[in-house]
């Protein structure tokens, strides 16, 4: 009987659990369906605001690139503007700067006393009250007569003691016989000479107010080797050197052998600057040779 009972008991408790572990699988299925439905539900609506997100952020970046690309548009045209108001601007610098230039050489050319490179050889004429506004003394051991006071434009003076120097340390001594004369010193001298050689006298002087020396640019030269003398320098190693080097410090020699103003005068240098003296021995002409018109052109830079 005890074993029946226990059969019977064990039977009801086998069911028991068949049904408590029924009832669990059928819980677990629902629970488990219904977790999946609402995971699914989440997914899609995660899937659905993600697609928002992806339009709303492709709209974004579509209005960013349309912005950029005017921004770009925009800052090409500014950068195009920018560039040509640069170059409108480095053009009026250029206006300006050439107009500066042009009013400086004009200043310039205005304070260059505008003589200093006239043909005075029997074309132009220096009136009595002409003189030079920058005279100075030539220092005394410079001159072949140094009790003598001579006078020269104080540059050319700075050039032509270069030149001396120079010719000096290449065991050359010249001389400065004569320099600045003003125009009654000139009429006296022309006066003498003409008592003595007549009408001679016009083929080596110039009349007063036609003459280099009233510039005070030109110089008479000559060297001990000579006794100082004017006559016969040509056969000097100065005349030589002055030939070879006077240029370069901006004298010329005013009247060469064949010129058409006076007889050739190895001894009268007269000061042109640099650039037109250089230019004078490159194309081997004489001052008197070029057109005046040519010549004025050097004016603003004899001093240069």
């Amino acid at each position: 009987m005890l074993t029946n009972f226990l059969q019977s008991t064990g039977t009801r408790i086998c069911l028991a659990s068949i049904v408590l572990l029924v009832a669990t699988l059928t819980y677990g299925y629902y629970y488990y369906d219904g977790a999946i439905t609402t995971l699914t539900t989440t997914l899609n609506d995660t899937e659905a605001a993600f697609a928002s997100s992806t339009a709303a952020f492709q709209q974004q970046v579509a209005e960013l690139s349309n912005n950029l690309a005017q921004a770009s548009a925009t800052n090409t045209e500014l950068n195009n503007n920018l560039q040509a108001e640069k170059e409108r601007n480095d053009q009026f610098a250029g206006q300006i700067e050439d107009i500066s230039s042009a009013v400086g050489v004009l200043d310039k050319l205005r304070q260059t006393d505008k003589e200093l490179l006239q043909k005075y050889s029997k074309v132009f004429f220096l009136n009595e009250h002409y003189a030079p506004k920058k005279l100075t003394s030539l220092e005394p051991e410079y001159a072949s007569d140094q009790s003598k006071t001579l006078l020269l434009h104080a540059e050319v003076w700075q050039q032509l003691k270069r030149l001396i120097d120079r010719a000096e340390r290449d065991d050359v001594v010249i001389k400065v016989v004569s320099a600045y004369r003003d125009f009654g010193t000139q009429t006296s001298l022309k006066s003498q000479y003409k008592v003595t050689y007549g009408s001679g006298a016009n083929q080596f002087s110039a009349d007063q107010g036609y003459s280099e020396h009233q510039l005070g640019t030109t110089i008479d030269l000559s060297s001990p080797e000579n006794n100082n003398a004017l006559e016969n320098f040509q056969s000097t190693k100065a005349y030589q050197w002055l030939l070879d080097n006077a240029y370069k410090y901006g004298f010329v020699l005013s009247y060469p052998e064949n010129n058409t103003y006076y007889q050739f005068e190895p001894w009268h240098w007269r000061f042109v600057g640099e650039d037109l003296a250089s230019d004078l021995h490159r194309a081997s002409a004489n001052f008197y040779d070029w057109d005046q018109r040519k010549i004025d052109e050097y004016l603003v830079k004899i001093f240069d």
